[in-house]
């Protein structure tokens, strides 16, 4: 007599962790591609097979019982396992064409990674770059991107990379409104306040701010920090930014000294299995001595700061195609 797990197949586990996952039929099927009708036949032919009841159909969605959250963690184990393996051996075949996923933040996209891609294409024309903007990471183990670009101090142990830089944070203000008042280090915090909101309501400048400035002084937050950059532009009030946005933007003067306690690590972060294809080898190391190469600029040692007695120059202040050059 045949095991009932035998007669299971991918397809099976993948409808199993979509219906787990989501809930409900519907957004099941949206997952995956199909109609409801589709998953819900389906579904009830694994249970039959089985003999088991996966899923309990309550008035608020499918709910997992002890049996569905086995099998939901054994399709999690086969994805993984197909995953892996699958870019393993594309990596091989692969060298340096195909796709090249990467996920980073905004402000790290605008004002640092584009011309280090621009660079990159043009010495390996035959990669396709998908660049996915966002501040939650993506699965790297389940294939979602090949590469990560982020401002973390906590990189995730089961990801492969290495630190390039430190980003530096100062407060800025938009440079129009700010050369005739400039405060004085000991009203800074009496100004309106552009801050964070939503998905960056973690960052450490979001939590500085909270602590220094009335809550009724800040005055517009955002979750995301080119957004922050541009309503400080806008005069809608000082905001701490990291240095290579403020230092690139003309319409931007630092109003205060770097705050070395909202610095952040950047890291360049792949997934193990695929380090040594050939494409994504090639860009680390193309990314690495890019931004070695515009280190100062990330850590905040060119820039403009305004004081009472003027002026003070730190450094000089490139460009945006200045910086964007090698």
């Amino acid at each position: 007599m045949s095991n009932p797990i035998s007669k299971l197949c991918l397809d099976d586990l993948r409808i199993i962790r979509a219906v787990g996952k989501n809930g409900a039929l519907a957004a099941a099927a949206e997952m995956l591609g199909v109609n409801s009708s589709t998953i819900g036949r389906r579904l009830s032919k694994v249970e039959e097979s089985l003999g088991v009841t996966l899923f309990d159909r309550r008035r608020t969605g499918y709910v997992t019982t002890a049996q569905g959250e086995e099998l939901m963690a054994l399709a999690e184990r086969v994805e993984l396992d197909v995953v892996s393996v699958a870019r393993r051996v594309s990596g091989h075949v692969q060298g340096e064409v195909g796709d090249l996923r990467i996920t980073t933040s905004d402000f790290i996209l605008l004002y640092l990674l584009t011309p280090i891609i621009a660079s990159f294409k043009a010495q390996n024309p035959a990669i396709r770059v998908d660049v996915t903007v966002g501040n939650s990471s993506l699965n790297l183990a389940r294939g979602e991107s090949d590469v990560a670009v982020r401002a973390t101090d906590n990189p995730p142990e089961n990801l492969f990379g290495r630190k390039v830089a430190t980003i530096a944070w100062a407060p800025y203000v938009g440079l129009p409104n700010s050369v005739s008042s400039w405060p004085g280090p000991d009203a800074l915090y009496d100004r309106q306040w552009v801050s964070y909101s939503g998905k960056l309501s973690g960052l450490k400048a979001c939590k500085f701010v909270e602590e220094r400035v009335h809550h009724d002084n800040i005055a517009y937050q955002t979750d995301s920090v080119a957004g922050a950059a541009a309503a400080v532009a806008a005069g809608l009030g000082v905001g701490y930014l990291p240095c290579m946005l403020g230092d690139l933007s003309p319409d931007l003067i630092r109003i205060g000294a770097i705050e070395p306690r909202l610095n952040n690590e950047l890291w360049l972060l792949t997934h193990p299995d695929i380090r040594k294809s050939g494409r994504i080898c090639a860009f680390m190391k193309h990314c690495i001595a890019a931004i070695s190469e515009r280190r100062d600029l990330v850590e905040g040692l060119h820039g403009t700061i305004l004081g009472p007695p003027g002026v003070a120059k730190i450094g000089p202040r490139p460009s945006m195609l200045e910086a964007a050059l090698p």
